[in-house]
């Protein structure tokens, strides 16, 4: 950067955002409760994740979470747990802030 600062903050460095897409299974559908979703909070919580938001949604996912962790080993760990504890299957994706994106891809 041409005034040598950073353009983003170190949390931001160390805690990776990730959007977890979920898939209830007619068995996960009949456990529906406000005491599972807290269960998974916790969960994510015990990794040092964050969650950021959790929405329910309509097509080809039931679920996604907005989530934020120290690195792809915790998203992998808490995509797997959360499946086994609850029987919905997930795919984690890794993510950017566009703003970081922008910055990063002014260099190529």
């Amino acid at each position: 950067m041409p005034d040598g600062k950073i353009p983003f903050t170190l949390e931001e460095v160390t805690m990776q955002t990730f959007f977890m897409f979920g898939n209830y299974t007619s068995e996960s559908l009949k456990l529906l409760s406000t005491k599972r979703t807290d269960l998974v909070k916790k969960e994510i919580e015990k990794l040092k994740g964050e969650v950021c938001s959790m929405h329910a949604m309509l097509g080809q996912y039931d679920l996604v979470f907005n989530v934020k962790f120290p690195g792809i080993e915790e998203a992998l760990k808490a995509s797997v747990k959360i499946a086994r504890l609850t029987g919905i299957s997930f795919v984690t994706y890794p993510a950017i802030e566009v703003k970081i994106f922008d910055d990063l891809t002014k260099k190529i």
